[in-house]
């Protein structure tokens, strides 16, 4: 068995919606059906008990060892504790090739379960040992190393159940929410609006202390201090015990607390002064340690946080007792877990020895032993949920302590006896605010019920009811998908919407490219949606793209495919024939949103039509046909069409019908140029789908001009020399027929001549090659040949001998040039050219073409 082409699909894809690890298996005659490798299953199954059944109950299909492979790889994930369910093998047209797909919530993890799975078969195969308990604590310890902590996790998974799209930004937990300029972000529990001052003010505890005084908010007193003595003498002026901490410490680091004796405050500071060059000598409230969390201007939750401690038994010592409380599945290191282990490290032994114990003491049955003097989570602590007791005085201090720092989020630090009471009444104070506090102890507190604080979270950040979306148009197909993206995003503009659109000519926003090349595929379709200057996104959808990583996002308002055609790099990635190619298209389609969402499909294309099926939300059809079996029954149904009825585009249904003429529509032509009319349907279907008012289409429509400014290499028409060009992208037989039948209905004197200048490209099939100069050799009379810049894996010469090829049975191409350059072709071609000629040249090098085109045509 060999495993290649891996990759990740980190979006929508074909398989499903879930993100996955697909690779390519190649088996091995034999392995073709582990029936005829004996004893290959049992022994797999004694390595992976756990695994699931290879072949469902009742089914004696052939179990290939592709098939072994996705269920291990699934369930070593599944076994770790991921949250993983989907996985299928798909076969190839390839005898023995399969496409294996297994879901992954975090993609290091599904990389590493796909290596360990090989592994596990290969063992089986080779009756070797395999170490299962070793391979799950490697996936379980990079899981809980790349895993959102718990408090990002609850904000993100809140914004999840509402719909909101979500993207973590880093490998830490800086996390985007929402599209274009209604994105908002996080990083942990701290937003993007949280002041850079508040934070800087929350850090510094003096400072903290001052602003709180002056608001009328209980504080303890205490100053900062400058050396071991210095704390002494602050001690001395406090006279009472004293909490000894860094001044811009955080998770209790450094902090001691109910010190009397010199020595156990010069301590203190040497412990203090580790952890920041500031230390902080404050009177020692006693009572107990209570975190509160506010999120705007509401108390959202509250804990009583213990010190991490034992209980006696009379039987164990303090280090084994330690180990027990250790051995609760619900304590491990760091934040990733409910509850941190507790360590015995030289705070804890120095905490023992001020009682006259050590690790070794056993303690008398039911004795409590505290470990620590701080009562942070971070260091051990437990936490008991008090949210429904805190007194409302007591609450409105917690808040107005938060307002007074300038917090939008804040964990409140209070110490008193009890939270039923103002904190006044009892002589409590607030002893610290936290910036970007944890949320672990109110989510999965020790004892008591969680709360759901990341809801909160997010319902500060967005409004009832916001999703954070953009209107987003996905546009996909084999013809005419740049034009119409154009088309949409024109419209948008004329509405006074900031537009991100993504093409194979580049990524633009408000008009100005910031990307160039090819950029109809996932990454710059993320790009845009990062951009926070967009109001509304239109994006090109490739097939390349969706096949090698999904889609750039989660769900679209309005999916658009124009058309399904022959040459669309077919014979690629397992992609061979016109339906496999549909499929991958209509991806966009079932990602559609659910209910309001709309899919805009070619009527007229059967497998475009068929997609309907599939749609999760509505569907307008266009054709120019009005009387189609399916656009009249749609239309019967009340439903929305668009079509074409003599010299105006109509769109009808839902109680709507309205006309726009195509002498209003000039990249129609007057409607002589029909792929240009079926673009244009596909775009006032798509703004009909998002309620743009019909004057704002009228003007846009009436506005858009198809030069190659606005529109490069889309049916860009120039005259020279009493001549017309035509110069376009066309690269496949649809997109060629489609231009020949424009070309025909273009007016033209009885005698005049027409040339065409055309490459190909190598990464299409031979047939399709092939295709092109089989059509221009019946509507060309001068062909000039040239070979691409680029021969995509072909060798040289190959291209152009399939392209005369295609010329051998011409019916009106009476001269064929070869030349090697594509400017030189243009300039032989314009050579030739006679008033009333025309000529086509299919460009390959848009800009550079174009910009050669531009400089002849100045010539004159």
């Amino acid at each position: 068995m060999e495993v290649s082409r891996i990759r990740a699909l980190r979006g929508p894809n074909l398989w499903s919606r879930h993100t996955a690890i697909e690779a390519i298996v190649c088996c091995a005659e034999d392995e073709r059906s582990i029936d005829d490798l004996p004893g290959f299953e049992d022994r797999l199954r004694a390595r992976f008990p756990e695994l699931a059944m290879l072949r469902p109950a009742g089914h004696d299909e052939a179990v290939s060892m592709a098939q072994a492979l996705e269920f291990a790889a699934l369930g070593l994930q599944a076994q770790a504790g991921c949250p993983v369910t989907f996985s299928r093998t798909a076969r190839t047209l390839e005898a023995g090739t399969y496409q294996v797909i297994v879901e992954y919530s975090e993609e290091v993890v599904g990389r590493l379960a796909f290596e360990l799975a090989q592994d596990l078969c290969h063992t089986a195969v080779d009756d070797a040992p395999f170490d299962l308990d070793d391979a799950l604590n490697r996936l379980r310890e990079l899981d809980e190393d790349v895993r959102l902590g718990p408090s990002t996790g609850a904000i993100v998974y809140a914004a999840m159940a509402r719909n909101i799209p979500c993207r973590r930004l880093t490998e830490g937990s800086m996390v985007q929410f929402g599209w274009g300029s209604r994105q908002r972000r996080i990083q942990a529990a701290e937003t993007d609006r949280t002041s850079a001052v508040a934070e800087a003010i929350a850090q510094d505890k003096e400072l903290s202390k001052i602003l709180l005084h002056a608001a009328g908010v209980p504080v303890p007193a205490g100053r900062p201090v400058l050396s071991a003595e210095d704390a002494w003498a602050a001690a001395c002026e406090i006279d009472g015990p004293v909490v000894v901490k860094p001044q811009d410490g955080n998770q209790g680091k450094g902090v001691a607390v109910n010190l009397v004796s010199r020595e156990q405050i010069e301590a203190a500071y040497a412990i203090a002064f580790q952890v920041s060059d500031e230390v902080l000598v404050e009177r020692y409230i006693p009572g107990h340690d209570y975190r509160l969390l506010v999120v705007g201007d509401k108390l959202i939750a509250a804990a009583r946080r213990d010190p991490p401690l034992v209980v006696g038994d009379g039987v164990h010592d303090i280090r084994e007792l330690v180990e027990r409380v250790n051995n609760d599945p619900r304590r491990g290191v760091g934040h990733a877990t409910s509850l941190t282990r507790i360590r015995l490290d030289e705070v804890a032994l120095a905490r023992l020895a001020s009682g006259g114990l050590t690790p070794e003491s056993v303690p008398p049955r039911g004795s409590r032993v505290v470990l620590r003097n701080n009562a942070n989570l971070s260091t051990g602590g437990t936490a008991t949920d008090v949210t429904d007791d805190v007194h409302p005085e007591f609450a409105a201090q917690a808040v107005a302590a938060a307002r007074t720092i300038g917090l939008d989020i804040a964990g409140v630090d209070v110490v008193c006896d009890s939270v039923l009471r103002p904190l006044e009444e009892q002589g409590g104070g607030i002893v610290e605010l936290n910036a970007a506090p944890g949320l672990r102890m109110h989510l999965q507190p020790s004892f008591g019920k969680g709360r759901p604080v990341g809801e909160a979270i997010i319902g500060n950040m967005f409004a009832d009811g916001d999703e954070a979306r953009i209107p987003l148009v996905a546009v996909a197909g084999t013809n005419g998908k740049t034009t119409t993206v154009r088309l949409i995003a024109h419209i948008f503009t004329a509405q006074g919407l900031r537009v991100g659109m993504t093409t194979t000519d580049g990524i633009y926003v408000e008009g100005r490219r910031i990307d160039t090349g090819d950029c109809s595929g996932p990454k710059s379709a993320r790009n845009v949606l990062f951009h926070p200057h967009v109001d509304a996104a239109v994006l090109e959808t490739a097939r390349g793209g969706v096949l090698r990583e999904g889609l750039g996002f989660d769900r679209c308002d309005v999916a658009v495919v124009t058309n399904i055609g022959l040459g669309d790099h077919l014979g690629l990635s397992y992609i061979s024939t016109v339906e496999d190619l549909a499929v991958v298209k209509r991806v966009i389609v079932q990602n559609v949103r659910p209910e309001t969402g709309v899919a805009v499909l070619n009527a007229a294309d059967p497998m475009v039509s068929r997609m309907a099926d599939t749609c999760p939300g509505s569907v307008i059809f266009f054709a120019c046909d009005r009387n189609h079996p399916l656009m009249a029954l749609h239309r019967a149904q009340r439903k929305r069409v668009v079509y074409r009825d003599g010299a105006s585009i109509v769109a009808s249904g839902g109680g709507v019908e309205h006309r726009i003429a195509l002498a209003n529509i000039p990249v129609t032509q007057h409607g002589a140029i029909g792929f240009q009319v079926e673009n244009a349907m596909a775009a006032i279907a798509a703004a009909w789908a998002l309620e743009v008012p019909w004057e704002t289409i009228h003007g846009a429509l009436a506005g858009f001009v198809n030069d190659a400014q606005t529109a490069p290499g889309r049916f860009n028409v120039f005259s020279y020399r009493g001549a017309t060009l035509v110069a376009d992208y066309g690269h496949n037989p649809d997109a060629i027929q489609a231009l020949v039948e424009a070309i025909d209905n273009l007016p033209a004197p009885p005698d005049s001549r027409r040339s065409v200048v055309i490459s190909g490209a190598g990464d299409r099939r031979d047939e399709d090659i092939r295709g092109q100069t089989e059509i221009l050799g019946g509507a060309f009379d001068r062909v000039v040949l040239y070979q691409d810049q680029c021969q995509r894996g072909r060798a040289d010469g190959e291209v152009l001998a399939l392209l005369q090829q295609g010329l051998l049975n011409a019916t009106r191409a009476s001269e064929v040039q070869e030349v090697h350059g594509e400017f030189l072709a243009i300039d032989t071609a314009l050579a030739q050219l006679q008033p009333g000629d025309l000529c086509l040249i299919l460009i390959d090098q848009i800009e550079e073409a174009l910009e050669h085109i531009g400089k002849r045509l100045a010539e004159g």
